[in-house]
């Protein structure tokens, strides 16, 4: 049972929280006691994941959205209100990649990840912030990624889209500090998921050179750092971006 620790009460939507990363925050949340929204495209996926937190004793629901459409963030943020009553905590983790050198790089290609990772991030703020400023209370976390600090060759687009989550990120810090609402990102570097294990070996090698503590990061890794921005601990952080990449950037 998930019911004692610090997030007990709290609830939690975590756009992207099906699989990967986003479940594995999922599970971080849940581990403290948090009711988990769990918001994904395929319906059929949240709910597989939803059914699996339920087994564990977690308050947990499923629903679909497409990030990119602002009625689908509307739709869900006024459903998971419903089931619910309230959201404490916002996570935005639902991104795509669709790599490509800037001279071959399509137009499709450009806008795809510019709306999913950046504009669905605005939408799922923007949907959830009235019932938080009503609640007086908020935590949101976005993923960004160190190559929206950086820069990345052949992820032009992901890289801009990164880099507007971070200027949103501060801007909505701004905003709605006084409203007790922290904003705040985390930039992962180089993590083990289902999408870099695909990576050619060279391409991996090249990865650990420049990462001192020469591994991957763990989707745990990524979780910890998003809970400890939504939990008590946190309640005088807020605008920052916090790196999780064994030291790549400095």
């Amino acid at each position: 049972m998930c019911s004692e620790g610090s997030l007990k009460g709290r609830v939690a939507l975590v756009t992207g929280g099906a699989r990967g990363i986003g479940r594995a925050i999922c599970q971080r949340l849940a581990d403290e006691g948090a009711a988990l929204a769990i918001v994904d495209i395929m319906l059929d996926v949240a709910e597989k994941t939803a059914e699996e937190f339920k087994s564990q004793g977690v308050n947990a629901a499923a629903f679909a959205a497409n990030v990119a459409k602002v009625e689908d963030a509307e739709a869900t943020v006024n459903a998971v209100m419903e089931k619910f009553g309230k959201i404490d905590i916002l996570i935005n983790n639902a991104g795509i990649t669709r790599d490509n050198l800037m001279l071959r790089m399509s137009e499709n290609e450009w806008d795809s990840v510019i709306a999913v990772n950046l504009k669905g991030t605005f939408n799922f703020i923007k949907a959830s912030i009235r019932p938080m400023m009503k609640a007086r209370y908020g935590k949101i976390v976005n993923i960004a990624s160190v190559v929206g600090r950086m820069g990345n060759p052949g992820q032009a687009n992901y890289s801009a889209s990164k880099a507007g989550v971070i200027g949103l990120t501060k801007t909505v810090a701004k905003e709605f500090a006084k409203r007790n609402i922290m904003s705040n990102a985390v930039a992962p570097g180089f993590i083990k998921t289902d999408m870099t294990e695909k990576l050619p070996p060279a391409a991996i090698e090249a990865f650990m050179k420049v990462i001192p503590m020469e591994r991957a990061g763990t989707a745990e890794d990524v979780a910890n750092v998003v809970y400890f921005l939504c939990s008590p601990d946190s309640d005088y952080v807020t605008g920052q971006v916090i790196n999780i990449d064994g030291g790549m950037l400095m």
